[in-house]
């Protein structure tokens, strides 16, 4: 049997309704900044439980421009998590800020606890990242955050409809940064994000922010860039929105029913599963014995289990600057020898789970 990691397929096999809705759009040739992304700009803020939302290109867009509406520039530095993807450290980058690391506990989340020894006269953001579907401990860090006055932008590009005690995430910090990316739980048909926000005059730099710095066709207030969500993907978008509760419910769901196979294999160990947390299972990650054998034998077996990631960006050539070594965040260090992720996604069949457990209990039987 083949487990595939990808399901847009089947995602969008059986959408004529979506078909109709992209042909009746074309015809009105409202493609830049249109209604289409309007109402859905509006919409995924009703969804999130913000004031405003801002569509931008893509997630990383989502976070570089929250990071410049905050004034964020080169020689500053902005606090967030040493276990993340790169699209994070490049928004960061890319205004000439400095990247400084926090490790991760094994909620794959930053540890909130190390926060304040990093806290300097130069920090002038924090980007938790809700890695995985799981949730940075929000109500300290935000203690943490307004002792010291610091803004914090979520990084929750990963974690749409995530929650702890049934807030957002997304509605805890000054912004909340969302990807589209087509293997996100809600997606569009390109790259896209989303900045979540209830600063008015934040919202209103957002826009200027992401679309040339224009008030109108001939007037430029302030120097911006061409980071606008195409209202073709606002479309698409507006198609899959409303499907996004019962996205998160059937991962989760999912989740449980891994959880409870896996649980009785003494080699693998389930990750903490807080309470009051909401987890929303973007990855199904969990920890396991000879990990790199178990990943050659599930894909020897069909099943394209992934590791997220298997070398960690402060050690990565792009960041050398900052002279990381190995051992410098224990548990992210080790988290790259023994986290395994297996596809969690809404179509997988029960059959399809089954099958992944199966094979799972089997190479530790050989």
């Amino acid at each position: 049997m083949k487990v595939r990691y990808s399901y847009l397929k089947q995602q969008f096999a059986n959408s004529p309704d979506l078909w109709s809705r992209l042909k009746k759009f074309v015809s009105t040739g409202d493609f830049t900044l249109g209604k289409e992304l309007k109402k859905f700009e509006q919409r995924f803020a009703n969804l999130i439980g913000t004031k405003y939302a801002v569509g931008v290109n893509s997630g990383t867009d989502a976070i570089k421009l929250s990071l410049k509406t905050l004034g964020i520039k080169k020689g500053d530095e902005v606090i967030t998590a040493a276990n993340t993807f790169v699209a994070t450290v490049g928004a960061i980058t890319e205004i000439g800020a400095k990247p400084v690391f926090i490790d991760c506990d094994d909620t794959f989340c930053m540890n909130v606890k190390f926060l304040e020894k990093k806290i300097n006269r130069k920090t002038k953001a924090i980007v938790p990242v809700h890695f995985t579907g799981y949730m940075t401990n929000m109500p300290e860090l935000k203690r943490i955050s307004m002792k010291y006055k610091i803004p914090i932008i979520e990084d929750a590009c990963q974690s749409i409809l995530a929650s702890i005690k049934n807030k957002n995430a997304g509605t805890w910090g000054e912004f909340g940064a969302f990807s589209l990316h087509p293997l996100k739980n809600i997606n569009v048909w390109s790259d896209g994000g989303i900045i979540t926000t209830n600063n008015y005059n934040y919202y209103k730099k957002l826009l200027l922010l992401r679309n040339h710095g224009l008030i109108d066709r001939d007037t430029v207030k302030i120097n911006g860039y061409n980071s606008r969500l195409d209202t073709f993907q606002a479309v698409v978008g507006n198609w899959l929105l409303p499907k996004a509760r019962a996205i998160a419910n059937q991962r989760i769901k999912n989740a449980k029913f891994y959880d409870q196979k896996f649980s009785k294999i003494s080699q693998i160990s389930i990750p903490p599963r807080p309470v009051d947390y909401k987890l929303v299972y973007h990855l199904y990650i969990v920890f396991a014995e000879k990990r790199d054998a178990l990943l050659r034998y599930c894909l020897k077996k069909g099943i394209e289990a992934k590791v997220h990631y298997p070398k960690p960006m402060y050690l990565q050539e792009s960041l050398r600057s900052l002279k990381h070594k190995w051992g410098d965040f224990p548990v992210t260090d080790s988290h790259t020898k023994k986290i395994i992720t297996f596809p969690c996604d809404q179509h997988l069949s029960k059959k399809e789970m089954n099958y992944v457990v199966k094979c799972v209990r089997k190479f530790y039987n050989k």
